[in-house]
C-alpha cells in the first residue's frame, strides 16, 4: 500500500443512540481535512461544505428510514469524493416532485441538486446510496467571485 493511501478511503459505523448526523458530518469534514493537509489533495472550501450537507441528508434519511446501523463510507477517486451511506431498508428513495410548500421530505432533492452524481442500489441487507461529490470548484464559481 502506498503512503497515506489508507487515508484516502475510510468507513464508519454509525449505530447506537446519539447524535449521528453531526457525528457523520464531523468525521466526513476531518476525513477531507487530513487529505487536504497530509495528502496534498486538493479540497475547496466549497466541496467541504457541500460534502457535510451531503453526508447529514443521507444519514438523515437512513437513521430515520431504515432500521438497526448506517455505515459511512468515504472514497476518494481522482478529485471526486464518494460519500457512500448504507442502511438496512430495501426500500429505495424516489425524488420527490417539487412542491414549495412540503415542509421537511427535500434530502433526496438537495443531495441530486448539490452531488456531481447520485446512485441508489439495493443490496442484500438494505441498500447503498452513493454520492459524489467534485473536491475543486467549477470554473464558473470562480470566475463569479473576482467581480
Amino acid at each position: 500500500m502506498a503512503p497515506g493511501a489508507r487515508r484516502l478511503r475510510a468507513s464508519y459505523a454509525l449505530d447506537g443512540d446519539g447524535a449521528w448526523i453531526a457525528q457523520a458530518r464531523h468525521l466526513a469534514a476531518a476525513f477531507l481535512t487530513r487529505a487536504r493537509t497530509e495528502d496534498d489533495v486538493p479540497v475547496s472550501t466549497r466541496a467541504l461544505e457541500i460534502t457535510q450537507l451531503v453526508v447529514s441528508e443521507l444519514v438523515t434519511n437512513a437513521r430515520k428510514y431504515a432500521p438497526g446501523p448506517v455505515r459511512l463510507d468515504l472514497r476518494l477517486l481522482d478529485d471526486v469524493l464518494e460519500v457512500i451511506v448504507r442502511d438496512g431498508n430495501p426500500a429505495l428513495p424516489v425524488p420527490r416532485t417539487a412542491d414549495p410548500g412540503r415542509v421537511g421530505q427535500h434530502g433526496l432533492e438537495i443531495v441530486m441538486a448539490v452531488a456531481q452524481g447520485l446512485d441508489v442500489q439495493q443490496e442484500p441487507t438494505g441498500k447503498r446510496v452513493t454520492a459524489r461529490i467534485s473536491l475543486l470548484d467549477p470554473p464558473e464559481a470562480g470566475r463569479q467571485r473576482e467581480r
